[in-house]
């Protein structure tokens, strides 16, 4: 067999797994570009490698983003930031690629690269690569160039800077949507890199023309140019420039534009500063609140907290709290839901006598929603509320919402309770949760759903370390051991594995007087996957227990259990069997 020239051998492969029709292949070999690179070297990697995956026509999408990612890190394998140019050819053939992804990964990589280049560098390749791609013949060259103008403008010389900005404003008016959404999108980010004289003078005239385009896909993009322009603009100037912009944004006619309006309403509102927001921007938002569109109300509902912070809080009651009010019978229940989610927070802005007399009765109403995504998102945020108008008026209408969702039809309703009980508990109080609560934890125990029956046992031992071993001890442990003579084993089950999370919580001392017993009479249930659950159960005892327990009481249960016909049982009790050994074993 002929000897393989070792410098070549990498590329040979590289060049047969690339021509298989195995995709996966392929795909491995990419995803080894740097393994190959360092056998190579750098020189070769330069003049070798780089080029062949520049002539590479792979047209699978999957094998060009893989190549667009790896080529994003490749400056060390080539020699570094000096040789760094000579990865822009490939990557800008990726630039121009049908496929969305691999063009933004390739831009992404382009960007990482860009970073990294020596000014004059970025001068003689970057910015020519920009060029070219913004004169592409294809749509997708130019789509791909609008990213990359934010890496290239900073070290321009003031000459090519105005031809950049020139070429960007071209890029505004292309006669492809797809470019004018990939210009208004990347214009935030192009505009943070330009002299605020240019800025005023140049980039808000492109601004203009981007929120008047006839294609809503353009214009809601520009919503969040609005955002970006204002944090760069002096605040009158973002009143003069971007406050008409965001106003008739919201009375747009396409209801996607007013969505976008009112998901970013709070960001735009800083953008403008706090009486601007007052006196333009809180008539919009009621508008939008009252949207036509249910998609609109849903991303101003959930914003309502947050407006409410900005406006006074006579403002807020005198126009929001009314269409809070509306939203909350919305039609749609998702509306409802969006404003569940954040209307407790509320209550700190407005203030104790508002909340009791406004906010509260909306609240109450939402409690009894027919949606339980409605109530739940209302109980989950029930401290904002407590701390407000304190617990007594609070628990009076939140019993009969919680126990309705306790036995709730849909089982992940119940569910979802349960994992809120904890935090019901440390809000209500103890007391409160003693006379109240205690019966829905222990009637969970016995639900038919297996994953509400975990979650009760998990439910107890959090309100343990909730509020002490002495309240659990009374509170909790006779019922739980009450209930271990259920007549349904899979119910029994449920009740060995609450004493198992329970007993560390409680102590030492307690297991072994009132828990131990219980586990050890398990042990004589006629159901086999009751008795290796309670050699599960000793086995994790074992460490907290004292050696003469575990010796005189735990050891004997086991060895019977050894004896047992069911293989698993015998299996389970071996196991906590060496346990026990280990245990007993001296150091």
């Amino acid at each position: 067999m002929a000897m393989i020239d070792e410098p070549l051998y990498p590329i040979a492969i590289l060049i047969d797994e690339l021509k298989n029709e195995d995709i996966q292949l392929r795909l491995n070999s990419i995803r080894k570009l740097s393994t190959i690179a360092r056998a190579l070297g750098e020189e070769r990697t330069r003049k070798e490698l780089i080029p062949f995956l520049g002539e590479n026509n792979d047209d699978d999408d999957e094998i060009l983003l893989a190549m667009a990612e790896e080529l994003g890190v490749f400056i060390p394998y080539v020699g570094g930031v000096e040789h760094a140019h000579v990865l822009l050819s490939p990557l800008e053939t990726l630039c121009t690629v049908e496929e969305t992804c691999v063009r933004d990964k390739a831009v992404e990589s382009l960007c990482r690269i860009g970073a990294q280049m020596k000014e004059t560098d970025l001068v003689d390749w970057f910015v020519p690569l920009v060029k070219r791609l913004a004169a592409g013949e294809w749509f997708t060259a130019r789509v791909s160039s609008c990213g990359l103008f934010h890496i290239a403008y900073p070290s321009s010389p003031d000459q090519l800077k105005a031809e950049l900005r020139s070429i960007y404003g071209q890029l505004c008016q292309d006669d492809m949507p797809m470019v004018r959404r990939a210009a208004a999108s990347s214009l935030g980010k192009f505009a943070a890199t330009v002299e605020p004289s240019h800025l005023k003078a140049e980039i808000m005239t492109i601004f203009e023309d981007l929120t008047q385009d006839d294609q809503d896909s353009v214009r809601l993009l520009a919503v969040e140019g609005c955002a970006a322009l204002g944090k760069l603009l002096e605040t009158q100037d973002c009143v003069v420039h971007i406050l008409p912009v965001i106003v008739n944004f919201s009375q747009d006619k396409s209801w996607r534009v007013r969505y976008m309006v009112a998901n970013q309403l709070y960001e735009l509102c800083e953008a403008v500063g706090p009486e601007p927001t007052r006196s333009d921007l809180a008539p919009a938002y009621v508008r939008l609140l009252r949207d036509n569109e249910a998609e609109v109300r849903i991303a101003a509902a959930g914003k309502v907290t947050k407006f409410c912070q900005i406006l006074s809080p006579q403002l807020a009651i005198q126009l929001i709290l009314p269409c809070v009010k509306e939203l909350s019978s919305d039609s749609s229940q998702h509306v409802r839901s969006a404003l569940a989610s954040v209307i407790m927070g509320m209550a700190p802005v407005l203030g104790k006598e508002a909340t009791i007399e406004q906010l509260l009765p909306i609240f109450l109403s939402l409690l009894k929603d027919e949606f339980p995504d409605v109530r739940l998102n209302i109980i989950s945020k029930l401290d904002h509320v407590n701390q407000v108008i304190g617990i007594d008026l609070l628990s009076q209408s939140l019993l009969p919402a919680i126990v309705e969702l306790a036995e709730d039809k849909h089982w992940r309703v119940r569910l979802a309770i349960i994992e809120y009980i904890p935090l019901l508990a440390s809000q209500l109080g103890v007391g409160f949760f003693a006379d109240k609560l205690g019966a829905l934890c222990m009637q969970w125990l016995e639900d038919k759903v297996f994953s509400i029956r975990d979650a009760a046992a998990n439910n107890l031992k959090r309100l343990a370390e909730e509020f002490g071993p002495e309240w659990a001890m009374q509170h909790i442990v006779p019922q739980v051991l009450e209930k271990i003579s259920n007549p349904h084993y899979l119910h029994r089950m449920t009740i060995l594995q609450a004493v198992s999370l329970l007993a560390p919580i409680l102590g030492a001392d307690i297991t072994c007087q009132k828990l131990l017993p219980v586990i050890i009479a398990s042990s004589k249930d006629r159901v086999p996957n009751i008795k290796f659950n309670v050699a599960k159960v000793l086995q994790s005892l074992i460490p907290m227990l004292e050696q003469t327990v575990v010796k005189n009481t735990i050891m004997p249960c086991l060895a019977e259990l050894i004896e047992d016909p069911d293989v698993d049982v015998r299996n389970f009790a071996l196991q906590a069997l060496r346990a026990c050994d280990d245990v007993m074993m001296p150091s």
